[in-house]
Formats: C-alpha cells, sequence, structure tokens
C-alpha cells in the first residue's frame, strides 16, 4: 500500500493563459507577461532529480503553472516521467486544452490511476469564451480514462449572480457540487478576502456548497502558525525551470536540486520559525500533515466528492494517508536543542 514519503509543489513560471480571471493572482501582481518559459533542465532529467530512491519513496507531486499549465510544452512528457517513477501527480488546469488532455491520456496510459487533475472552473471567463461544455467535456474524458478528478471553483463577487446556476451545472456534470477556495486579495497586507462582502457574507454563501475545502481554508486563513513545522524536511516548493527546491512558500533557504542530481537533497524542517502570517495554501501542506500536533482533515477528505466517485480507489487511499505515516518525527530534546541554536544564530546574526 503506497503512502507519500513527501510532497512537492511545483511551479512551472509560464505566465501564458488563455483565459483572463479578475481574481487571478498573477494578475493582481502585475506579473503576467504572456510567455513561456525555457526549463533550464531537460524532462528526463528533472525525473532523474525527483527519482524515489533520491526522494525517500513514493511523493506527491502537484505541478501548476503561474498561467495555463499545460501550455509548457514540456508539463505533459514531466508528467509522464514521473509517474512512471511511481509518484502520484497532480495538474492543476483550466480544463479547455482538448488536445494537451488526449496527449496525457495517451503518455501515461498504464499510470493513469495516479494521475490526479485539479481543474479550476473559472465559470464567467467559460460562459463568455462558450466553453463550459468542452470544459466539462474534458473532465469526463479524464475521469472516464482512469483518472482522479477535482472539480474547484474560486468564490468571488463576479460569481455571486450564478450560485444556483454553478450548483445545477456541477450535479448535472458531475454528480456533485464544486469544492470551493477561498480567493485571496493579495494586493492587501496583511491579505484580505477578494470581495466586497463582510467576512460573515462571505463564508455563509461559501458554506451552502458544502464544501470541506472551503471550511479549511477559511478556518485557516490569516491564523499564525507557531507550532513546529515539517515543511522543508517532509515537503518543499520547488521551480521547475530553475531546480530550487525552497521549504515552503514563506521560507525561501534552500538549494538547487537539479545541478547535480547525485548529490543528496538536504532536508531540513522549518520548525516553530514560520516567517509568514499564516500557513499559505493551507489546504495543502497542513492536511497533509506537516504539523503533525494540529489534527487536520486528509488532503482526499477535503478534495473528494465520495458520493460521485471523483478519486480512484489508489487516489483515494494515497491521499488519505499524512506525511508521518511515513516520516519520523522529531524528538522533543531534539526541537529544543534546534530551537536553542537558531535563537542564538539570531541573536548574535551569524
Amino acid at each position: 500500500m503506497d503512502k507519500p514519503k513527501r510532497f512537492l509543489e511545483c511551479l512551472l513560471p509560464t505566465t501564458i493563459c488563455n483565459l483572463e480571471c479578475p481574481y487571478c493572482y498573477i494578475i493582481q501582481e502585475h506579473r503576467r507577461k504572456m510567455e513561456k518559459v525555457e526549463l533550464k533542465y531537460s524532462p528526463e532529467h528533472i525525473a532523474k532529480a525527483l527519482q524515489t530512491e533520491r526522494l525517500g519513496g513514493k511523493c506527491w507531486i502537484s505541478i501548476c503553472g503561474a498561467g495555463e499549465t499545460l501550455i509548457q510544452d514540456e508539463a505533459i512528457d514531466i508528467v509522464q516521467l514521473l509517474l512512471k517513477e511511481g509518484h502520484y501527480v497532480n495538474i492543476t488546469t483550466n480544463g479547455t486544452l482538448d488536445k494537451q488532455f488526449d496527449k496525457l491520456i495517451e503518455r501515461c496510459n498504464g499510470n493513469l490511476n495516479h494521475l490526479h487533475i485539479a481543474f479550476s472552473w473559472h465559470f464567467t471567463e467559460l460562459k463568455k469564451r462558450n466553453l463550459t461544455d468542452r470544459f466539462f467535456s474534458n473532465i469526463v474524458k479524464i475521469k472516464n480514462a482512469g483518472a482522479s478528478i477535482l472539480l474547484q471553483i474560486n468564490l468571488c463577487d463576479e460569481y455571486l449572480p450564478y450560485i444556483d446556476e454553478i450548483k445545477r451545472i456541477s450535479m448535472e456534470k458531475l454528480g456533485a457540487y464544486p469544492q470551493v477556495a477561498l480567493t485571496r486579495d493579495e494586493s492587501c497586507n496583511p491579505m484580505k478576502i477578494y470581495s466586497s462582502l463582510s467576512d460573515e457574507e462571505y463564508y455563509k454563501i461559501g458554506k451552502t456548497f458544502d464544501s470541506p475545502l472551503f471550511d479549511f481554508t477559511f478556518k485557516n486563513f490569516n491564523v499564525k502558525r507557531n507550532e513546529y513545522c515539517y515543511a522543508g524536511e517532509w515537503s518543499g516548493v520547488l521551480n521547475l525551470q530553475t531546480g530550487w527546491l525552497s521549504k515552503c512558500y514563506a521560507n525561501c533557504e534552500g538549494q538547487n536540486i537539479f545541478e547535480n542530481i547525485n548529490e543528496p537533497i538536504k532536508f531540513s524542517a522549518v520548525g516553530r520559525y514560520c516567517q509568514n502570517c499564516y500557513c499559505i495554501n493551507s489546504s495543502h501542506f497542513m492536511s497533509l500533515g506537516v504539523i503533525p500536533e494540529i489534527e487536520t482533515p486528509t488532503y482526499a477528505q477535503l478534495r473528494n466528492r465520495p458520493e460521485a466517485h471523483w478519486y480512484t480507489p489508489e487516489m483515494e487511499t494515497f491521499l488519505n494517508f499524512k506525511l508521518n505515516e511515513s516520516n519520523k518525527e522529531h524528538s522533543k530534546v531534539y526541537m529544543e536543542l534546534k530551537e536553542c541554536y537558531r535563537n542564538i544564530r539570531r541573536k548574535f546574526n551569524i
């Protein structure tokens, strides 16, 4: 029975997208250049750098673009090779590129039960461009081919007049409501919810979707974490263009793991020194158990709709495990010594 050894959040920093959503973080931050990126390493090299032996076992690897993930030419090759390596792989996509899904099915045949596609439903953009039927056709195609699927929608003000329509279409097409993502306004410091509604009004609408994902992200939004965190040891954020592996979104300490793939990767936990105001992508990291002392639903429990069988049995089993079931937690003595050492370094700026 496969259990995840580590979780890697992988970024393909291409900013090209065929949609233009108002809540897009890349647009909010004025980083959209509509450019593909030139990867410094081939898909074959990337797969060798991420071999199960080097990472310690089979991992949960999630790939997302800064634009549309599947526009980057190498994306499918990377996914195919990582699946062959034995990993379980997620791709986040807007679901509109028909030919890319045909390629995925053809190239990943035999390993599709280890593939998870997170379909982001950009409702008004698809409606405006008459792409809704294409979007759901691709979801059904991928699911019927043997992969797991997630339908996710960002709750924003633009969608408020269409809430009933969104629920109806989702139920008709996929047998369940979408999982709902809280949408951040990243122009603010601290961040706030991307809505003119009060937090209470926003939550009341999101709650009607009966979405575990929404409940969890709302509960943990802007909540500062001070517990011992194993991000950096059990998980990391990897730039697939450069090979830079950092501990998490808030801690850029790390190493280039693509330069010399014969060298072991040095994994080191963040500990109690999280530098962020809250856990970015808590629904990924925290649900996978990087903070073991906090009880959370599993990754699968936040995303699957069991009544509609969105997940394959293999994927559901794999994503119902947590990382501390494949890794050893540090002793209290070790953690106290490490905290003391860090305090000394901070005090003397060394």
